[in-house]
């Protein structure tokens, strides 16, 4: 009799555990990815979901609605086209009116707050705050450029969080967001899938997605670049040839994965620099299946060809981007980012670091990991610099000394990750960013031991 007893409660047990997952949030091979830069991708969580023949059928199946979301315009040329068809469980003009809300510390071009400036800015990291701050709530902008209502420039954001996001889900319609993790991981659940990235990873989320951020480690920091203009692409090869930086494969999107859940949901948006809010009773994630090629996306830092020098001189770095958005002036980017990873450094009588420079693009720099191979102290994971158009910039004197006495035996830099976001447009400091207590107004000693060594003999 015990033994009977034991098995009807086994499976009592099991029919309500049964029970209770049809009942939760469905969220179906959420960690599987579609590989491929700009795929037109099919995927369904559901088997049948997708209508065969046709986009809009009278019913769809399921009892879905069909929706499409346009990243481009109708009549963008067919190669340059971004359009995703969604079948969801409500369509996403469910909700009450949008309302106003704070802006926190989120910011928008222009940037009129403060005086642009010339001098190089060196940040500390940002720290983790101490209250509950989510995504949304720990996006902190330093500053950008162009204009958000013209779609011209970009802005750069900081984000520091603590708490996974609950009860409510975000999306930009004023730019494209490239966000690189820096501490702790952090999973985007957005209406197409869920992609999860740590540090040495990035992740796009195209404009206007709906998504929520989770922290599945805890505390997360890391960094936003905000895209106003032409979307992220990769970078033409030119004299490279056909293979190199970053591969086409090894961008990852993520497969269907829908929430079919009744429960209150904010859903902030970022519009026009301000945010607003508008309530539903349900999750906006709620997509089963899609087709299109206007997706999230996912990139492995360390899955990057690097090329280099293996003669002399230290070449540019434009041979270190990995995406690129462009501008109405051929060869000058509304935005490159461009990464510096672990390589090798083999130059014959060169001087290995980065060169002195001065640069008609703007360079915003943050740090991963490790150390950065042009300064030797100060710029630390998690923080940031800025060197502005036509701001002249390079190697601390620290670093020139051991360089220039260096054995130019063949070196790898190891155990680093940098980055920079670079545009053609100067960038205009946020009140924050300027009067910031993270802000190293020491930043220019550096330089300062730089001495004369000329001799006419």
């Amino acid at each position: 009799m015990a033994q009977h007893d034991t098995k009807m409660d086994a499976k009592v047990r099991n029919t309500e555990i049964r029970k209770a997952e049809a009942k939760a949030p469905r969220r179906e091979a959420s960690f599987a990815y579609q590989p491929g830069f700009g795929n037109h991708f099919v995927s369904e969580a559901v088997a049948g979901a997708l209508p065969v023949g046709r986009n809009s059928p009278q019913r769809p199946p399921l009892g879905l609605y069909a929706e499409q979301i346009s990243g481009t315009s109708f009549t963008t040329a067919r190669a340059e086209n971004r359009r995703t068809w969604t079948y969801r469980i409500q369509p996403s003009v469910v909700h009450r009116p949008y309302a106003r809300i704070d802006n926190g510390l989120i910011r928008s071009a222009p940037f009129n707050e403060i005086d642009a400036t010339p001098t190089q800015l060196r940040w500390s990291p940002f720290p983790i705050p101490r209250k509950p701050t989510d995504f949304v709530d720990g996006i902190i902008t330093l500053g950008g450029n162009g204009d958000v209502a013209t779609q011209v420039g970009m802005a750069i954001h900081v984000y520091a969080a603590n708490r996974s996001m609950t009860n409510r889900c975000f999306y930009n319609a004023d730019g494209e967001m490239l966000v690189v993790p820096q501490q702790g991981r952090a999973r985007f659940v957005t209406e197409l899938g869920v992609i999860e990235a740590a540090c040495g990873e990035i992740v796009i989320i195209p404009r206007g997605l709906r998504f929520r951020v989770e922290l599945p480690d805890g505390p997360s920091r890391g960094y936003i670049c905000e895209n106003y203009g032409a979307m992220l692409r990769l970078p033409e090869l030119g004299p490279l040839g056909a293979n190199g930086l970053a591969n086409a494969r090894d961008f990852l999107a993520p497969v269907a994965a829908y929430e079919d859940v009744t429960a209150r949901c904010s859903l902030v948006a970022k519009f026009q620099g301000n945010l607003w809010a508008a309530e539903m009773n349900h999750s906006p994630l709620n997509v089963v299946a899609w087709h299109g090629n206007f997706a999230p996306y996912k990139y492995e830092l360390a899955r990057f060809n690097v090329m280099g020098s293996i003669s002399f001189d230290h070449p540019d770095p434009s041979i270190y981007s990995v995406l690129t958005a462009p501008s109405d002036l051929p060869g000058a980017a509304n935005i490159d980012f461009v990464i510096f990873p672990p390589r090798w450094l083999v130059g014959e009588n060169t001087f290995r670091p980065p060169w002195y420079h001065r640069n008609v693009m703007t360079e915003f720099m943050g740090l991963l990991l490790g150390a950065y191979d042009a300064k030797a102290e100060g710029f630390l994971p998690g923080g940031a610099s800025l060197h502005n158009c036509m701001t002249a910039h390079g190697p601390d004197a620290e670093t020139w000394e051991r360089a220039t006495k260096a054995e130019l035996t063949p070196h790898k830099i190891e155990d680093t990750m940098a980055f920079m976001f670079e545009s053609r447009f100067a960038m205009r400091l946020t009140r924050y960013a300027g009067e910031s207590s993270e802000l190293q107004h020491d930043y220019f000693e550096g330089w300062q031991g730089l001495d004369r060594h000329f001799s006419a003999k």
